[in-house]
């Protein structure tokens, strides 16, 4: 007999599982942190974007049992807020044009390509 006198007695709240997050909704936010990154020229928000609307529509139909509405949502705000920086930064570029300017000893040049 493993237990003398009965089963161990326990006290306290009984354990409970709480909500995972949905997997997406991390990847979501991590795509569009990482959209940040210049090499990357944005792509990443655009995965970011994705993930974070197929995550909250997942977490919708999970009723309850998963969690990260809210890391899903962030993914998304942030993804289309780094792709209008880059946009506003591209036609700041296009509008501006790229300026050479050039310096010899007795004058200074600067032109407009």
């Amino acid at each position: 007999m493993p237990y003398p006198g009965g089963p161990p007695m326990t006290f306290g709240a009984p354990m409970t599982v709480g909500r995972r997050n949905n997997g997406l909704a991390i990847a979501s936010l991590v795509c569009s942190i990482a959209g940040i990154v210049p090499f990357f020229f944005g792509l990443p928000c655009i995965l970011g974007i994705i993930f974070g609307f197929v995550s909250r529509s997942q977490i919708q139909r999970s009723h309850g049992t998963q969690g990260g509405a809210g890391l899903a949502l962030a993914g998304i705000i942030v993804g289309f807020g780094l792709i209008a920086i880059f946009i506003l930064v591209l036609s700041l570029v296009a509008a501006f044009g790229h300026h050479t300017c050039g310096h010899t000893s007795s004058s200074f040049n600067c032109t407009v390509n």
